[in-house]
């Protein structure tokens, strides 16, 4: 997570130096930006105009203004996208009193920062989004907090309209229906517009939102030199044959002599999967029941990559399955539903 502080002023620059130290535990790098005048060993001058220096951290996670509200509107307005991908926008006025986010506050994690900064800083956070002000349950901050995918921003919308009149159907396969709700929903697998949480393509509603965690585990074994096409076919055939969704994937896993195989970083570069590389040692201890190949073990020491490397991090839900030098195996993490 990284983010950049904006201030105009001595006083703003002082705050700046402030809202760092409070960041610092939950962003990587914070850079501060101050003009020219300004600029030392703690704050970096902005290069070129205000807008073009926003427009080049436009991909950091959280940009904080120390002045007028209407400079960090100006100063945004021409980089701002959508609330899946824009950053997450506060203005704090430069004596400290008043935090208020301006974009991406649900996605982008803005209002929660806002809470935090005006906490520790003794400000008022200026929450103007509907759901906050009424008290009522917000799925995108919900699912954003957790890492998890909406696989229908548009719905998400209309869900987060609907829910400030009226409650909402809500299902989860890791849920039941005796488990508590925040208020704006209800159990129910049935309705006109409703909420399925599940690493499953679940679809109980006329109009259903599907809000994906990060739950699985994808293990891939496969030959030298293999194209990162065979990898991509096979993945898409057992995650479509097995109702599951790419989206929830947290990472893939395989053997460590895999470590520098192109097709499968590329493939795994493309979806922006993570990949943690296991030694044949580390695989052979893994728990459980897997197919067992001798090829396989003769060439990499170990007699199973794709289930031992699924089951490292999770229990199987789909077992090995092999295509044109490929295997590949799913495990799913131990996850929950919960709404603290």
């Amino acid at each position: 997570m990284n983010a950049a502080v904006f201030a105009f002023t001595e006083r703003g620059k002082a705050l700046a130096l402030r809202i760092k130290g409070i960041m610092a535990a939950a962003f990587e790098e914070i850079r501060i930006y101050v003009p020219e005048r300004m600029a030392d060993g703690d704050c970096a001058a902005c290069a070129g105009g205000l807008s073009e220096q926003v427009g080049a951290l436009f991909d950091r996670d959280a940009l904080v203004f120390i002045g007028a509200c209407g400079i960090a509107v100006r100063a945004v307005a021409p980089h701002a996208a959508n609330k899946r991908t824009d950053p997450a926008v506060l203005c704090v006025d430069e004596r400290g009193q008043y935090v208020i986010p301006l974009l991406s506050g649900h996605i982008g994690g803005a209002n929660r920062l806002a809470k935090r900064l005006a906490g520790e800083l003794g400000a008022v956070p200026v929450i103007t989004t509907a759901t906050d002000v009424n008290g009522r349950f917000s799925i995108d901050a919900w699912a954003a907090e957790r890492g998890m995918y909406i696989s229908d921003m548009a719905l998400a919308k209309r869900v987060s309209a609907e829910i400030l009149t009226r409650d909402i159907p809500f299902f989860s396969d890791h849920g039941s229906p005796d488990m508590p709700l925040p208020g704006g929903l209800f159990w129910a697998e049935s309705g006109e517009l409703g909420v399925c949480v599940s690493a499953r393509d679940i679809r109980l509603y006329d109009r259903t939102l599907l809000v994906v965690p990060r739950a699985l585990r994808v293990g891939i074994g496969c030959r030298r030199g293999i194209a990162a096409a065979a990898i991509e076919e096979l993945i898409g055939r057992v995650f479509l044959e097995n109702n599951l969704r790419l989206e929830a994937v947290a990472e893939a896993a395989t053997i460590d002599v895999k470590r520098d195989e192109r097709g499968l970083n590329d493939f795994c570069r493309d979806h922006r999967w993570r990949v943690a590389y296991l030694s044949a040692e580390q695989l052979a201890d893994v728990p459980g029941d897997f197919a067992r190949s001798e090829f396989v073990e003769n060439a990499v020491g170990v007699d199973n990559v794709c289930e031992r490397a699924a089951a490292s991090g999770g229990r199987i839900i789909v077992p090995k399955t092999a295509s044109n030098g490929v295997t590949v195996a799913v495990a799913e993490l131990d996850w929950g539903i919960d709404f603290d």
